[in-house]
């Protein structure tokens, strides 16, 4: 999806608020880009941190990835919006990366969460100061899950 297309997606606009407002609705605090003077789409989608959510499929893919998080797991939009979001780890990790899901989803979400990710190449890197919520509407049905975080580093 080209920029341009991300912005003027009603599916991306609807989804940037539902990913907003859950977080406000579900951890009981302000969304951090709350006052940008920005369009609320492009302020997520340009945002220094990273920002993914899944959908609830059995098997969950990756619904939204914002430019950091693209940058940061070497996928442009069409390949990661493709991906079942348990390939985001290696197999070895994707136990302890299921546990913190289902915490999320038992409490409707989770602070400093860390774990081992992997990139499109194969290298892993280290996130840290992790939130998981559940993408809740205002009716609370559930929509997916999300995680935002600005700490990480390459594990060597």
């Amino acid at each position: 999806m080209k920029r341009i297309d991300v912005f003027e997606s009603l599916v991306i606009q609807k989804h940037s608020l539902l990913l907003t407002e859950s977080y406000e609705r579900v951890c009981g605090k302000p969304f951090p880009i709350a006052g940008s003077k920005r369009p609320l789409v492009e302020a997520l989608y340009d945002s220094k941190f990273i920002l993914v959510s899944h959908g609830i499929e059995k098997d969950p893919i990756f619904n939204y990835a914002n430019l950091a998080a693209q940058s940061l797991w070497g996928m442009n939009w069409e390949i990661f919006t493709q991906l079942p979001s348990r390939l985001s780890a290696k197999a070895d990790k994707t136990e302890e990366r299921g546990t913190a899901l289902e915490e999320a989803l038992a409490k409707g979400y989770i602070s400093n969460y860390e774990g081992i990710r992997v990139d499109a190449s194969g290298k892993e890197f280290h996130i840290k100061n992790v939130t998981l919520w559940n993408m809740m509407d205002e009716t609370g049905i559930q929509h997916g899950q999300a995680a935002l975080f600005d700490q990480w580093h390459y594990v060597k």
